[in-house]
């Protein structure tokens, strides 16, 4: 049974795409797609860049989703069909799409409008993220707690054992940090980010995108969807959506969704979009599973290998 995970924010890159649509015409309609439904170049700016102006949050998310769409209707004109999605954060839009919950063009606007407000949920400077690694989420949670002096600092994303991500106010932050190398951590990595993404401080954003999110014409999911807030499988819009409005305050459990994909009998991976980051947590997580990953034309090669 075959899974397709869609990535999230940080895996872009400047070209990503772009070898791909000089080998399919759909990738380029696709990408045409999105530049109509934004109003602007997104292909451009995903094949040549600026890097700058591409990592800004508002940019990074619909690009990354509009490569990962492209990436994945390639994969089904090939005649793959998934029996689960899911996706990292941002990625969640795009598996929503893949599913049919929502138009690519909806998806779009949405994403650019949701990077936007969780850039202007906390001033640029005052808020952080760092990756703990060699803890387990207990004792990172512990961490927080003890660090917090009532500012926000939490866990954020937690992508694989022991590789969680904090966030919240930035001096909090430095604190859990500290503390968690004092509780038997290896390394805390200042993150560099934008924004504090997945905790409190977010629920600015989540009340701004709730009620357009809220407002979509949606379907149904024709694929289930494995959702980040609670790693449990939505199969209507109405529960998928619920999931995408709690998903902008609440953790990214990724290492929990994986473990929900492998327990419906998922054992075979593909990861559709930008990088490796999601294979590579895969690994850490499901010791048994194949992984695969789609960003350029040799991506397919890997895929009709796992695919068998």
């Amino acid at each position: 049974m075959i899974a397709c995970i869609f990535p999230g924010q940080g895996s872009q890159a400047v070209g990503m795409g772009k070898a791909l649509a000089g080998a399919f015409p759909l990738v380029r309609e696709t990408m045409a797609e999105a530049d109509e439904a934004l109003g602007e170049s997104l292909s451009g700016l995903c094949f040549e860049g600026p890097a700058e102006t591409l990592v800004l949050t508002e940019n990074t998310q619909p690009a990354i989703l509009a490569v990962s769409i492209a990436c994945y209707r390639v994969l089904a004109s090939t005649g793959v069909v998934p029996a689960f999605v899911a996706g990292h954060s941002l990625g969640e839009y795009s598996a929503h799409v893949a599913a049919g919950t929502m138009t690519f063009a909806d998806a779009l606007r949405t994403v650019r409008r949701r990077g936007r407000y969780m850039q202007d949920a906390v001033p640029v400077g005052q808020g952080a993220m760092a990756a703990i690694l060699g803890l387990d989420a207990e004792t990172v949670a512990q961490a927080c707690a003890e660090a917090a002096q009532g500012e926000v600092v939490s866990p954020a994303n937690l992508n694989a054992p022991g590789q969680i991500v904090i966030a919240g106010s930035k001096a909090a932050v430095a604190r859990a940090s500290e503390r968690a190398k004092q509780l038997g951590a290896k390394r805390a990595i200042p993150l560099p980010v934008s924004a504090p993404f997945h905790c409190a401080l977010m629920r600015p954003a989540e009340a701004r995108l709730a009620p357009e999110l809220r407002a979509l014409t949606v379907c149904d999911p024709a694929v289930p969807v494995v959702a980040n807030v609670d790693a449990e499988v939505k199969r209507t819009a109405a529960a998928g959506i619920e999931a995408l409005v709690r998903q902008v305050s609440a953790p990214v459990r990724w290492e929990d969704v994986m473990r929900r994909l492998a327990s419906e009998g998922v054992h075979k991976y593909v990861e559709v979009g930008p990088g490796t980051v999601l294979t590579g947590l895969g690994r850490k997580i499901l010791k048994d599973a194949a992984f695969a990953n789609i960003e350029d034309p040799s991506g397919l090669d890997a895929v009709a290998a796992l695919v068998g």
